[in-house]
């Protein structure tokens, strides 16, 4: 491991492309130990067979608690003195079984492909709106205008949120998930933490006043009420997750697809000249090509475990990076290509195992109209800039660019 050259996750070179240096990390440090700016250690895992595995092992877990000492526990619980950031830390991606269990079947119910396939004709009218109010404009920034504005007021209407607020959303998610905004990271994120988990604690009340369920959030007050031990907390991160996770990995797939379309003019044309018939195949091929999502969310080793060679220690954090995985070419033929034609197209952009991307059903309806509206609608569509001067955001969770301008 000396002699394995150093990876800056950070810098703007790996940020604008981060597969050279997982397809370096695959062939010479498969389980690589990276030290972040905060002085936390974690083991990178790249490979594809690595990563699927790892998804499945239960000696990783999401939850600190189940592989740390109760002194080490105690430390973590003292130096965790805000109350927000305590109770967005319950959310499903921080559980295991059988909270896990628990959390997620109070709303898997409500993401069924099915229940999903009956959104269909709003997210086509979202669609086609969000394009008839370009006209008139020649350039627009395309995550600003119909990127971002597309998933958020389908999952606003699922869970009850007024699409007003919408901006206010946008800014939190962002200032949460990447720490940007006027003030150092950890201030921007405290700031915007405080003011979800009071608009949430609004949005619970105004149900709870009520007594209704037509959306998702009375929904789920309502399961808690009749016994299925959702606590106050953990309805808050329920939700919480719930509309961060709705919308900012759909932004990234409709940005991140298009942005692979226009650096590959072929693919394009061979997209727009069989829509819809590819426009399936073509979104997963997104999802594994550029997806949304870089890496999983912190696991630890709640034991001991060898992965490639490697001993990873109890307690240890483990980081599996899915972008490494889908690009792995023991696994897909010519993978740093795009093919929007790729059969047999097994990515795990949506994770594996049980924590399986919920909303995985309605993240592919969403991009497959979005897309499909956005080329038939727009076939002439380029990217005003260099793609070189694109700008990524500094975020390891998420794949996803600050801003997309377009001419159309």
């Amino acid at each position: 491991m000396d002699t394995v050259e150093k990876i800056d996750f950070f810098s703007p070179a790996h940020r604008a492309n981060p597969y050279r240096d997982y397809a370096y990390l695959r062939e010479n440090a498969p389980v690589y130990r990276y030290t972040d700016s905060s002085g936390y250690a974690y083991w990178v895992i790249t490979r594809y067979e690595d990563v699927q595995a790892a998804f499945k092992d239960p000696r990783l877990v999401k939850d600190y608690r189940h592989a740390y000492s109760q002194e080490r526990i105690a430390q973590i619980e003292a130096q965790m003195t805000t109350r927000e950031w305590r109770i967005l830390d319950q959310n499903l991606l921080s559980a295991d079984p059988p909270d896990h269990t628990r959390l997620r079947n109070l709303v898997s119910k409500a993401f069924t492909p099915r229940r999903m396939e009956q959104l269909r004709p709003r997210i086509q009218q979202i669609a086609d709106e969000l394009i008839d109010a370009m006209a008139g404009q020649s350039q627009v920034d395309l995550l600003d205008v119909y990127a971002f504005p597309l998933p958020f007021q389908v999952i606003a209407e699922l869970l009850g949120v007024p699409t007003v607020d919408r901006d206010k959303f946008r800014s939190w998610s962002k200032s949460l998930l990447d720490g940007s905004g006027p003030d150092a990271p950890e201030v921007n994120s405290y700031k915007a933490a405080v003011a979800f988990v009071a608009y949430i604690e609004e949005m619970i009340a105004e149900r709870r006043k009520t007594g209704g369920q037509e959306d998702l959030v009375g929904a789920l007050v309502q399961a808690e009420e009749s016994g299925d031990k959702l606590s106050e907390d953990e309805l808050i991160a329920m939700i919480w997750l719930l509309i961060i996770a709705g919308h900012e990995t759909t932004v990234n797939l409709i940005g991140n697809g298009m942005v692979a379309l226009l650096r590959h003019p072929d693919q394009m044309a061979k997209l727009q000249t069989d829509l819809p018939g590819l426009i399936k195949p073509a979104i997963e091929e997104f999802l594994r090509y550029d997806g949304s999502v870089e890496t999983s969310t912190i696991r630890f080793a709640s034991e001991d475990v060898q992965i490639s060679g490697q001993h990873i220690a109890r307690g240890e954090r483990v980081l599996l990076v899915i972008a490494g995985a889908d690009h792995d070419a023991t696994r897909f033929t010519n993978s740093d290509e795009l093919d929007v034609t790729r059969a047999n197209n097994q990515h795990i952009a949506f994770g594996y195992g049980i924590h399986f991307c919920l909303g995985a059903p309605l993240a592919r309806l969403e991009g497959q109209i979005a897309l499909s509206t956005l080329l038939e609608r727009k076939p002439n569509i380029k990217l005003a800039v260099k793609p070189e001067d694109l700008q990524w955001r500094p975020s390891l969770l998420l794949r996803g660019l600050q801003s997309l301008p377009v001419l159309i």
